[in-house]
């Protein structure tokens, strides 16, 4: 799978016809994988429908344009989980893999981020995240977390957030196993 995550905003205008998005239509979003990097392309109803079979995109999904929130200012910095995956994500690096995952979960539940897509290639996964105010795209691998490594980067994240600790995504609904057949799972749900 590929080295490049950026992060991709919402374009405010068909990628093909050049017209305006308005609040509340629907449109395309293409992500294309090109020479190790992914290439977003926005596109209206109808210039998805005529566009040529080839190539394929990597994703797809249809969404509602929202125009992007005005900016202000903000009186106090304070690093939040967001500020944080979107820093991890520029940087790239192999050792904070577990934690743009579980920034990405912890964004997920808080429904700033909504999951679009999961690929599954060669024995990797692959999560499309899309934030749900911007638009913006994150490509998140999924590093497969073992159940004893969950707290383990979950007490790292908390660290860099400077507080206590988040909380951990939801686990699956399962009856207590019996004290006779108990075994350790290997991935949460």
């Amino acid at each position: 799978m590929t080295t490049e995550w950026t992060i991709h905003s919402r374009s405010p205008h068909c990628a093909k016809t050049g017209a305006s998005f308005a609040e509340g239509q629907h449109f395309y979003t293409l992500l294309f994988l090109e020479k190790g990097e992914f290439r977003r392309e926005d596109l209206c109803e109808d210039a998805f429908r005529e566009r040529p079979e080839a190539p394929s995109p990597f994703s797809f999904w249809r969404s509602k344009f929202v125009p992007p929130p005005v900016q202000e200012p903000e009186a106090v910095t304070k690093q939040t989980a967001e500020d944080l995956l979107r820093r991890y994500m520029e940087e790239q690096s192999p050792e904070h893999s577990n934690a743009r995952y579980f920034l990405a979960l912890m964004l997920e539940r808080k429904r700033i981020l909504k999951e679009v897509e999961v690929k599954r290639e060669d024995g990797s996964v692959t999560r499309i995240y899309e934030h749900s105010k911007t638009g913006e795209v994150f490509v998140i691998p999924d590093p497969q977390l073992k159940l004893a490594q969950i707290e383990e980067v979950q007490a790292q994240v908390a660290a860099l957030l400077g507080g206590s600790a988040p909380e951990p995504p939801a686990p699956a609904a399962t009856p207590p196993p019996d004290e006779s057949q108990a075994s350790e799972s290997t991935q949460p749900s």
